[in-house]
């Protein structure tokens, strides 16, 4: 098996992280001049302010991802917020354990955190109010030739225009593959100082013969993917033997990674689930004075590798019988279901038993949600790559239901739209992302309009 190598953290993100790291330091350092008033420091607090930096750059690392551009002030603020409190608080239970909170001023810890929150927001969300500012006056913007051989490619040339761009000539390819001889020229007399080429992926040939065209050139050269064409590059690219892959159907959840979400699962599922049983006790006593039948609803589902499980529930219909092979999805004001099952199912309290599926390694706190079996044999051959949802463990929770497909899937789309981001979920997952989408289901899960 060949070696497997990938980049995680890249150009402006790898500066961005020295950078972030750095101005935690300075930040560590004012603050403590703040709240002595001066920059005489003991060692241990050197010993602080650096580990805490680079903890705390190390979860930007974790993300994997910084605010794309043209991100809202807002996106930014909490991108910062979220990552520096995160950092801050592992580092801080390092401490508590230990035992040496004492030796650190809480005043001066305060005002670090905060003052490195809004120095790393001001700084980044300036500097790209600046970029931006310096693009729409002309400062920054390169002459560029732009060469395509389809309307595509025109498209997605004539789009970089907004960005700030300026296309001082166009070479169309599509009806004389041989347009391009005199290139060389042509650049010298357009003065262009960029040559952007937007071609399907089949007109290789062509891209060659224009960069050898220009080889005495000294313009940037750079191929621009067509918006067709361009969904491959979404995907990780990997380097195996001694080829270069596109991993089509990949997730970032093997190897090593696997193994800490099963930890993140594991000591989550085990805090939530002691702290629920007493809500459990209550809802299980309820449901036995409410209505005949089992406390649990037990039903089998398709698991990490399409291997079946059994998923439990609390009950909140009334038991009935299914045809052989049908399954009938619950409905607004269904007859089968009692006020006590509408409220469970509002609010989620149902699943409440799945953190019991989790630790016992069944499931995972967040991921695709399992579907009934019948719903999968339907939709495998309807929804393009809808069995890869099965590539990791179901979920009590998911990035398809926290963005609002949670419930009943009566249409394609419905599904489809569910698919799509439980694939998204799977190829980007980060341990951050888990956290974001366990908060965020912590305010959006209750009561929500989808469920009943």
């Amino acid at each position: 098996m060949g070696k497997q190598h990938s980049s995680t953290v890249s150009g402006f993100n790898t500066v961005s992280i020295i950078v972030d790291i750095a101005l935690i330091v300075l930040t560590g350092y004012f603050s403590y001049f703040l709240r002595f008033g001066e920059l005489s420091l003991p060692p241990y607090y050197h010993l602080f302010i650096f580990s805490a930096s680079l903890m705390a750059g190390l979860t930007f690392i974790v993300a994997n991802s910084y605010p794309q551009a043209g991100s809202t002030l807002k996106a930014v603020f909490f991108y910062y917020f979220s990552r520096v409190i995160l950092g801050f608080s592992i580092f801080m239970l390092l401490v508590v354990f230990l035992k040496v909170t004492q030796l650190y001023s809480r005043l001066w810890l305060g005002w670090w955190i905060i003052l490195a929150i809004f120095v790393l927001f001001l700084s980044h969300a300036g500097y790209s109010r600046l970029i931006a500012a310096l693009q729409a006056r002309g400062r920054m913007q390169s002459k560029v030739l732009i060469i395509y051989s389809s309307e595509q490619g025109c498209a997605t040339l004539k789009n970089m225009e907004t960005a700030g761009y300026r296309i001082c000539r166009e070479l169309d390819l599509q009806n004389d593959r041989l347009a391009y001889k005199g290139l060389a020229a042509l650049v010298g007399n357009t003065g262009a100082t960029e040559v952007w080429i937007s071609m399907p992926f089949s007109d290789c040939s062509s891209i060659d013969d224009i960069s050898y065209e220009l080889r005495h050139t000294l313009v940037n050269i750079r191929f621009i993917p067509q918006f067709d064409d361009a969904k491959l590059l979404k995907h990780r690219i990997s380097y195996l033997g001694s080829q270069y892959t596109i991993d089509l159907s990949y997730t970032p959840l093997d190897g090593f990674n696997r193994g800490v979400k099963r930890l993140e699962d594991v000591i989550l599922a085990s805090l939530i689930a002691v702290s629920v049983i007493p809500v459990c006790l209550i809802i299980a006593l309820a449901v036995r004075l409410t209505s005949k039948g089992p406390v649990l609803f037990k039903q089998k589902r398709h698991g990490m590798g399409g291997e079946k499980i059994t998923v439990y529930k609390f009950r909140s219909m009334e038991v009935h019988s299914e045809a052989e092979g049908a399954l009938s999805q619950a409905e607004r004001d269904d007859p089968r279901i009692p006020p006590l099952g509408h409220f469970l199912r509002r609010t989620s309290l149902d699943e409440l038993p799945q953190f019991f599926n989790v630790i016992q390694g069944r499931m995972s706190i967040v991921g695709p949600r399992p579907h009934a079996l019948v719903h999968n044999e339907y939709y495998k051959d309807l929804v393009q790559s809808y069995m890869w949802r099965h590539k990791v463990k179901p979920g009590i929770t998911g990035w398809a239901q926290i963005n609002g497909y949670r419930g009943r899937t009566d249409t394609l789309e419905k599904m489809s739209q569910r698919v799509e981001h439980d694939l998204w979920y799977i190829n980007n997952w980060s341990l951050w992302l888990d956290l974001k989408i366990i908060l965020k289901s912590c305010y959006k899960g209750f009561f929500h309009k989808n469920a009943y």
